[in-house]
């Protein structure tokens, strides 16, 4: 007896949740997404706000956007849409951007791990990015304080650093994040 097919959902499923629950869409599936904690979203923001002033400051065309933020992004194995909502999206082509998000691959990416995230940062994420050229994509996990670091000029070869260490962007030449800094929000996560 053959298993049954399993449902695929769109956009139009995402968009006919209830108000408040959030998920996302990857290769016609729905993962819902638990509410952040208090630590992630420290994270999420002193993040945001340390790559818009370098932007700002070097009067940069780049765009930041914290999550809740709409991303789509097209399979290019089986022409569905996917839609993700990264913690952090650099994008620096405004043709892109519209009133509802970003249509097509942001430059840069990070997400901040969440216990109920993990194996989707690491794994469908982590491929997801990769197939549709995001230039680079940052895997921050307060838990095991790390950050791993994919850049599609290094050929998406991970490279691990820890929160007592300088992290170089690879989009933008001049900006250096302290994850010393971001280790002082880490509490209990």
């Amino acid at each position: 007896m053959p298993l049954p097919k399993q449902k695929d959902y769109t956009i139009e499923d995402i968009y006919a949740l209830p108000d408040g629950e959030r998920a996302e869409l990857i290769d016609g599936q729905i993962y819902y997404m638990a509410p952040p904690t208090r630590t992630h979203q420290r994270i999420v923001t002193e993040l945001t706000v340390v790559i818009h002033e370098y932007i700002k400051k070097n009067h940069g065309k780049c765009e930041v956007n914290a999550s809740p933020f709409a991303v789509f992004l097209d399979s290019l194995k089986d022409k569905t849409q996917n839609y993700v909502e990264p913690d952090i999206s650099v994008i620096c082509d405004n043709e892109k951007l519209d009133d509802k998000g970003c249509h097509g691959s942001p430059d840069w990416v990070i997400e901040v791990v969440s216990p109920s995230s993990r194996r989707l940062d690491y794994g469908r994420k982590q491929a997801l990015y990769l197939e549709n050229a995001v230039k680079e994509y940052w895997v921050v996990d307060a838990a095991r304080q790390t950050v791993t670091v994919y850049n599609l000029m290094d050929d998406w070869i991970p490279s691990i650093y820890g929160f007592a260490d300088k992290v170089r962007a690879g989009l933008f030449e001049g900006l250096e994040i302290d994850f010393t800094e971001i280790k002082k929000f880490v509490g209990g996560e």
